[in-house]
């Protein structure tokens, strides 16, 4: 197979001049209407949103405290199932 570029010769270096200050942040990007309208509605209904702080899904996932959380209730036969 023969190589489509040269491997041998003088090689030409780009130099890309970088602006002094410092660079602005980008604006966000916009969500489109039909996106807004679903997230909308979600909100209304009081579902999670994608990118929002969800406090039951963190009382869920939270470490289980010992102190009074659930029970497992005993077999009252005692026979071990």
């Amino acid at each position: 197979m023969t190589p489509t570029y040269s491997a041998t010769g003088r090689q030409r270096r780009l130099f890309v001049p970088v602006p002094a200050g410092p660079v602005p942040p980008a604006p966000p990007p916009q969500d489109t209407p039909i996106y807004r309208d679903l997230l909308r509605t979600w909100a209304d209904r009081g579902r999670t949103l994608p990118g929002h702080h969800d406090p039951e899904w963190i009382r869920l996932a939270a470490p289980w405290d010992d102190s009074g959380g659930f029970s497992v209730p005993r077999d009252p036969r005692g026979d071990g199932r």
